[in-house]
């Protein structure tokens, strides 16, 4: 999968399937839909009408299900024929598991994804998500064969006419981010630490002309940077805070994201075990969604200010390791008892949205991490948790997860009832609960929205990814899509504009332009 090249194209031509095997795939009653003339190219002379129409009634999705047409050439999928309201109307999680099942082997494939056009990004990005980039294993190396795969949409419903060249660029710019993440949280420490980061970044910046703001070592501790500080110091690689700044002229807000870039977290000396430790190379993944997105929305053009915060350290053991007891003043001013080294992504992140608000201006903030253990517990493997300080924007994120498929569900919001988890006799607050018993994500969010104030009249928005980051051993780019999706009405290109929370759909060009801004707040 690693050497595989993704193509969107309007038309993927005709072809015989034992040249170039092909995938269909859709809801059985998108299928249905299709008329045979539209598919018999991409199918014949090895498999014909009737063999097709059999094949579609042998299927019976529970939840899906799939049927070869012609050995292991050609195969026909069904997406389950209903979802309820907290999935996506477009399965992706689903899709994605077709995908790498079903699509038959070789170097040139195509898939035929029948949906409807309201789905069609939301499809894109779970296709993207069965073609991980990363792998050391010592056969690929030995391969040298590029393989592609062409993907055509096959549009149903209303609004079923081509897809159009400008949506094949979005795809492809929001493919390319979902899989850039997936890489970089799939990647060890051992080749992903800070210094590897930072130059993903510089990468990123130098594709799109900016220049990134870079704080490193003893500067962060001059500048007061306590909680990246004081959870990398104890790395080879030293701690960083990487910033990525997108100013357009005619901006009306300032938007910040900041990302958890913990390349490592061993715990600390609140060390984890031999069991929970495997896999903590994912610890980044909220910064590498961040890095996608903030890549392919920019390319995509968008209208606001945008600055891509990366709080980057790996949480290490050594001579200069924080300590238990130790107390670290944050960029806030505030200072916290460290009362467990292993909850050090609400440290880092505390600096990242405290730098947000007082150095870049923003008036809404993000946040995205892979923060608790119990936010898997708490929505489960496939929904993020989202906390905020605004309603309409806890709505919006959820709307958001639907239309792209990075599903979500929120988290209680009560800072009067659940900060007090963080009383602490000598510092303003210690870094974690007192009760792992009450809303531990929840709280581990507040910590960071402490960092800010509650009183702070700016929209925050904290994503908690720590289970969808991954499915099994491998990373899913969680994350790119949502922020493409939630963030699409400040977006110059039509496909974002569709899927965002608040769509254009029925709107005339004048009430488009009169509330453009207001629906650029999403409030």
């Amino acid at each position: 999968m690693a050497n595989v090249q993704l193509e969107f194209q309007a038309s993927a031509g005709e072809a015989d399937p034992q040249s170039r095997p092909v995938l269909v795939v859709g809801r059985l009653q998108n299928l249905h839909r299709v008329p045979w003339p539209q598919l018999r190219g991409k199918l014949q002379p090895r498999v014909t009408e009737e063999i097709w129409q059999a094949a579609l009634s042998t299927l019976n999705p529970n939840p899906t299900d799939s049927c070869p047409l012609y050995l292991n050439y050609a195969t026909v999928a069904a997406l389950p024929s209903r979802v309820t309201r907290h999935n996506s109307p477009s399965a992706a999680q689903f899709l994605t598991r077709l995908i790498r099942n079903c699509l038959p082997g070789g170097t040139n494939r195509c898939i035929l994804m029948v949906c409807e056009r309201s789905e069609v990004f939301a499809s894109a990005c779970a296709i993207a998500r069965a073609f991980p980039l990363f792998t050391r294993r010592s056969s690929a190396s030995r391969r040298t064969e590029k393989k592609t795969v062409i993907v055509e949409f096959f549009l149903v419903g209303q609004s079923n006419g081509p897809v159009e060249v400008e949506m094949l660029k979005c795809l492809e710019s929001a493919t390319e981010g979902v899989r850039l993440a997936a890489r970089i949280v799939d990647t060890p420490c051992n080749e992903m630490n800070t210094d590897s980061f930072l130059e993903e970044i510089k990468k990123v910046g130098k594709d799109l002309g900016i220049v990134p703001t870079i704080f490193r070592n003893a500067e962060l501790k001059e500048k007061g940077f306590g909680g990246i500080y004081g959870v990398g110091k104890a790395a080879v690689h030293p701690p960083a805070l990487a910033v990525l700044s997108h100013t357009p002229e005619g901006a009306t807000q300032t938007i910040a994201w900041v990302g958890k870039g913990i390349v490592y977290d061993t715990g600390g000396l609140s060390i984890k075990g031999k069991t929970t430790m495997p896999g903590m190379k994912r610890d980044c993944g909220g910064a590498a969604a961040i890095l996608g997105a903030f890549k392919a929305t920019v390319k995509q053009g968008f209208k606001d200010n945008l600055h891509a915060v990366f709080c980057l350290a790996e949480n290490s053991v050594g001579p200069n390791a924080t300590r238990p007891d130790d107390i670290h003043v944050l960029y806030s001013g505030k200072t916290v008892e460290i009362n467990n080294t292993d909850a050090e992504g609400r440290l880092v992140l505390a600096d990242g949205v405290a730098y947000a608000r007082k150095d870049l201006g923003a008036d809404i903030i993000l946040d995205m991490a892979t923060l608790t253990g119990a936010q898997g517990i708490a929505t489960g493997k496939y929904h993020a948790a989202v906390l905020t300080n605004n309603e309409d924007w806890e709505t919006a994120c959820v709307k958001a997860g639907r239309n792209c498929g990075d599903l979500v569900h929120p988290l209680v919001y009560c800072p009067e009832l659940h900060f007090t988890e963080f009383t602490s006799a000598v510092a303003d607050m210690k870094n974690s609960v007192a009760d792992r018993d009450n809303s531990p994500s929840s709280c581990a969010g507040l910590f960071i929205a402490s960092h800010i104030g509650f009183d702070w009249p700016g929209v925050w928005v904290h994503i908690d990814i720590a289970a969808p980051v991954h499915a099994g051993e491998r990373a899913t780019g969680y994350g790119v899509a949502l922020l493409l999706s939630l963030f699409g009405r400040a977006s110059e290109d039509p496909l974002l504009n569709m899927v965002s929370p608040l769509g254009c759909n029925g709107d005339s060009p004048e009430d488009d332009v009169e509330r453009d801004s207001k629906r650029r707040r999403l409030v």
